[in-house]
């Protein structure tokens, strides 16, 4: 891998203005046009577009700057350095693992790259029930279109690897409709280890994409710099209070940076964003700030093959079904989206049930195990409300999310289907992820099995990497924090640009929504900045 060029290296050697805030040994103001508090999807596609139109912008990531030279395919050195929590954020009951990236680009430099449309009832249903008049598929078409073209997505031409093809196969032995999955990827080498950065630079994530854009153009990023609080005077954010992080991204080193700019755009993620506004006091009349935060819920089944799998190699997410999200209304039971994960040591380890010797037993089997994911649409229902973003007692955020007796009817749905699936592609057993759960010889018997497990936080396995909502965009104050043109209604310099704007969960990976939303939003904004017009009440 070291023969591959290495963008961020070049770019700082061209005099990028990067500050590693674990080096300060003072305290540092620093003034901007834009304060852009994060850069995922949200925060790099806003800062490309901002320091495009002229505006001084500063970025703020928490986590590090690392590049293809740092990603070297191993989990125990990605999860500490480029997720939340080491890869192991959790719900508050500690019933749901969180993925989320924590590094520059946010979870663009570690998800697995599959790029979706938001669904056109997703978009029905946020223009009827939130008021959402101009957010129709065909007013977002051209903003589809151009973060495609900038960020490269399209079908994957190559073959899916053997983990994808079996979701494909056995759903097509019984009649459910799969197809391929777009990517977000130049020149993809086809290795699999797309969750512990991209060693090739092929993956079009922020951080060799729009970040690189912005900093070519004069935008400064800010790393190890931690956004404790909005500083507000009146109804305006006067700056933004930063604390300096260690080497480790983890502790305060005591020193701070006064960020002062003429906006601010929080685009942390929800979970954090939320997190940060709540910690700054933000107005919150209707007490809807950090409510209505959706994941996703995610159900794991794991099928035994008696040919190899090799669930680690290729492509990660290449074949997917919506059958049981188009053949389920909106608003009936919870539907669920169908994919393939990729299978890495100790990422399938702390997802498998059991211990001792029926877990090692189960990992003997690793090479021929084949993964499959059901990602239960929520929001959409009244028994699905999502959860809400809390401040723990040192003022860190965590999200409160009740799995409802609605969503875990959708979790053992789903768990038989995949079972199902997998017994159909020829699977000699298949395990559902649910601590009294083992590997089942038979359709029969998985059928019965999974129909009598108690579906309970910390017995059945709940996953997710979509993090959606706490910050809910609608037309009217009484049903979000933020009006349709991504401003917080009741501060009138401050801006969210990110997933958490999301009045649902969306039923398909979030990162192409947000890409879309947030250009078109920016935009709005570089214009505002830039020529001044007056903000319509």
């Amino acid at each position: 891998m070291s023969a591959v060029p290495d963008p961020i290296e070049a770019g700082l050697a061209a005099g990028w203005h990067v500050i590693d805030c674990a080096t300060l040994d003072e305290d540092r103001t620093i003034e901007a046009d834009v304060a852009i508090i994060g850069s995922g999807a949200g925060g790099g596609v806003t800062a490309e577009i901002l320091t495009a139109a002229g505006l001084k912008v500063v970025i703020v990531e928490e986590g590090g700057l690392h590049s293809s030279r740092h990603f070297r395919m191993r989990e125990a050195e990605a999860y500490p350095k480029l997720y939340q929590e080491s890869a192991a954020r959790k719900t508050r009951d500690k019933g749901i693992n969180i993925l989320q990236g924590r590094t520059v680009g946010g979870s663009t430099t570690v998800n697995w790259t599959s790029s979706f449309r938001t669904p056109a009832a997703t978009l029905a249903h946020w223009q009827e029930r939130y008021g959402l008049r101009d957010y129709s598929a065909a007013a977002l078409a051209p903003w589809f279109e151009r973060m495609e073209a900038r960020l490269q997505i399209a079908d994957w031409p190559t073959p899916p690897n053997a983990n994808n093809a079996l979701l494909r196969q056995g759903a097509e032995r019984l009649g459910i409709h799969t197809a391929a999955i777009r990517r977000n990827v130049n020149g993809c080498w086809n290795l699999g280890y797309c969750g512990m950065g991209c060693p090739t630079n092929a993956k079009q994530s922020m951080l060799v994409t729009t970040i690189p854009a912005a900093l070519a153009a004069g935008a400064t990023l800010l790393t190890r710099a931690r956004a404790e609080r909005l500083v507000f005077k009146g109804d305006r954010a006067e700056h933004v209070l930063l604390a300096a992080l260690d080497a480790d991204g983890i502790a305060a080193t005591g020193r701070t940076v006064t960020l002062r700019a003429r906006h601010v755009v929080v685009a942390g993620g929800a979970i954090n964003s939320p997190g940060l506004l709540l910690r700054s006091g933000a107005p919150d009349p209707d007490r809807l700030l950090g409510k209505r935060t959706f994941l996703h819920p995610t159900l794991v089944s794991a099928g035994r093959f008696a040919q190899p799998v090799e669930g680690y190699a290729g492509a990660p997410q290449t074949i997917y079904s919506d059958h049981f999200l188009d053949t389920l209304p909106v608003g009936g039971p919870a539907g669920y989206k169908l994919e393939v994960p990729p299978l890495h040591p100790l990422l399938l380890s702390t997802t498998l049930a059991g211990f001792g010797a029926a877990h090692a037993e189960a990992m003997r089997h690793f090479a021929n195990t084949q993964g499959m994911l059901a990602l239960l649409r929520d929001g959409f229902h009244a028994g699905s409300q999502g959860g809400a973003v809390l401040l723990r007692p040192d003022g860190s955020a965590e999200l409160d999310y009740t799995m409802t007796h609605y969503l875990w009817d959708g979790a053992r749905r789903a768990l038989l289907t995949m079972a199902e699936i997998q017994f159909a592609a020829g699977a000699l057993a298949v395990m559902p992820m649910h601590e009294m759960g083992r590997h089942y010889g038979s359709w029969r018997e998985a059928k019965e099995a999974i129909g009598a497990l108690p579906m309970a936080p910390l017995l059945t396995r709940v996953a997710s990497a979509h993090v959606m909502g706490g910050c809910t965009m609608a037309a009217a104050a009484r049903d979000g924090v933020v009006a349709p043109d991504g401003r917080y209604r009741e501060l009138a310099n401050v801006s969210v640009h990110d997933g958490s704007l999301f009045p649902t969960s969306i039923g398909a990976n979030p990162q192409l929504s947000i890409y879309a939303i947030t250009a078109r939003l920016a935009d709005g904004l570089a214009r505002e900045l830039t020529n001044g017009p007056a903000r319509a009440a």
